[in-house]
């Protein structure tokens, strides 16, 4: 089993108050699951670049903690520095690294900039690969004017309303987030103060002007010495060496030399290694040839069977085939409706991002959030399906000796029965929803995965089907009570509309999917 494992990498609008800096580090660092890897401050950007790790939980809540404290120690009107910014937290990026792919950290993105939006009132910009318009792709273009220029055209200028968030601004700024693949952050000094020399060649290296693809590139000064700043967005295509050579090449038409160069935060290890690889020109080298690559393969290797080993101990199926009553039909009821969420949701992530499918892919990002919240209600209801029955056996185990205790006894059996019955028609009503989901994948969706989508209608009709036998089973008897009475109309009135849903899903199968069932 691969452990997920997610990057960020805030940048923050201060470097000049270690006090600052030092309280937002504590909130990254007071989530479980999340450890910072470095800290790289910088005097005359007056900023600061933070990278932890951690699961895609635990991330996402340490940014959301560390903007919320930004936002109270950060002001932008009192604020000056060499790099762009527009807000204190300007810019977060989520960074897929192991076992998560680059949907969930755009699906991170853009929860964490609703809750950043809603509960901050801090405008939020989505950016790269979670960006909702062509023009946010990059970030320069959000960073237009800085945080001054952005203050004055927010609420004014449509193109700049933000994703999340109010169309106003305090001087917490606006705050940039998004998912990107691994970028690095690269810096080369010149041996001279004349910062136009840095800008005449930062123009030459960068891609927006021609220059060498997946480059950023601008130039600033930098503790008296003139400095090409760059982000490096795809190394494998364009090389560390290849962006230090064309530098070195066009710093000696000024008549200048390269002094130094400087990393800021963390680069892949293959980056470096490639950069190695090409000065030394050692053109038979293999990855595996690095002492410490292979000594991780090694060990990597030993962990993964002991995962295994773990991996035997008994799931829910296992539970739910075992003599204990406690895990029931209910409770499979909403195992089930879990699963065909999950299917809706893997609809929506597989038209994502396809051209053919842009003029709905809005309309797949609500999907794929709403089947994912269901999800995880549709989880939750598993075990509360089970409480809800423990609850039961406890009213029957109730004394009966006297008549005020079995009438006392009566009433808690009859209590737990309704609100043993409550959980699985959520469950019908949760469910319903997924099911709508469902035909609109089959509808709206990758036509690639039109099976899928129905196969999570069959899944969520089963699902409804077996929460309404629990409904029922645990109202008998009680049906012309008010309550029971009124749980009773409102499944029939679910099971209704899952008959119209699956004719719509029927025929979009023959329609568009091309499937046969005569």
């Amino acid at each position: 089993m691969t452990t997920k494992l997610v990057e960020c990498i805030p940048n923050f609008s201060e470097a000049r108050r270690p006090a600052i800096i030092a309280e937002i580090s504590a909130e990254i660092e007071s989530v479980r699951d999340v450890r910072i890897l470095d800290q790289h401050s910088d005097m005359d950007h007056n900023r600061t670049v933070i990278t932890f790790v951690g699961t895609p939980e635990g991330v996402e809540e340490a940014a959301y903690l560390a903007i919320a404290k930004a936002s109270t120690l950060i002001d932008l009107e009192h604020h000056s520095g060499e790099h762009p910014r527009i807000g204190a937290t300007d810019v977060v990026p989520f960074v897929p690294i192991s076992g998560v792919t680059m949907v969930e950290c755009v699906e991170m993105a853009r929860r964490l900039g609703k809750r950043v939006g809603e509960t901050l009132a801090i405008p939020v910009y989505l950016y790269e690969e979670a960006a909702t318009q062509p023009e946010r792709v990059n970030l320069e273009n959000i960073r237009r004017g800085q945080y001054e220029g952005l203050k004055q055209e927010i609420g004014v200028n449509p193109a700049r309303t933000p994703d999340f968030g109010p169309e106003k601004m305090t001087g917490a700024g606006a705050t940039v987030i998004g998912a990107r693949q691994p970028l690095i952050a690269f810096n080369v000094y010149l041996t001279t103060d004349d910062v136009a020399i840095a800008n005449k060649i930062a123009r030459t290296i960068r891609h927006s002007s021609g220059g060498l693809r997946f480059v950023k590139a601008m130039g600033v000064l930098v503790e008296g010495r003139a400095q090409v700043s760059m982000n490096l967005t795809n190394f494998r295509k364009t090389s560390i060496a290849t962006v230090v050579e064309m530098i070195r090449r066009e710093a000696m038409r000024y008549g200048v030399q390269v002094h130094h160069s400087e990393l800021v935060g963390l680069a892949p290890n293959e980056a470096m290694v490639d950069a190695a690889v090409w000065y030394t020109q050692m053109d038979q080298f293999e990855p595996e040839q690095i002492l410490e690559t292979r000594l991780y393969q090694e060990s990597f290797a030993e962990t993964e069977t002991e995962i295994d080993d773990e991996e035997c101990a008994p799931d829910f199926l296992d539970e739910l085939a075992s003599g204990d009553p406690t895990h029931g039909g209910g409770s499979a009821a909403a195992y089930a409706a879990a699963m065909a969420a999950s299917l809706v949701a893997m609809v929506g992530r597989v038209t994502i991002g396809k051209k053919k499918y842009a003029d709905v892919e809005s309309e797949m990002w609500v999907m794929v959030e709403k089947a994912m919240a269901y999800q995880q209600k549709l989880r939750e209801a598993v075990a509360e399906d089970s409480k809800a029955f423990e609850d039961y056996i406890k009213a029957r185990r109730l004394p009966g000796d006297t008549e005020e205790q079995k009438v006392d006894r009566i009433k808690a059996i009859q209590e737990a029965l309704i609100k043993a019955a409550a959980v699985p028609l959520q469950v019908a009503r949760h469910t319903l929803e997924v099911l709508g989901m469902a035909v609109m994948g089959a509808e709206l969706g990758n036509v690639n995965a039109i099976s899928d989508a129905g196969a999570a209608a069959a899944l969520a009709k089963a699902a409804i089907e077996g929460a309404g036998l629990n409904v029922r089973i645990n109202l008998l008897g009680l049906e012309k009570e008010t309550e029971p009475a009124r749980m009773l109309n409102e499944l029939r009135g679910i099971e209704k509309q899952v008959e119209k849903y699956h004719q719509s899903l029927y025929d979009l199968l023959v329609e568009r999917g091309g499937m046969n069932f005569s």
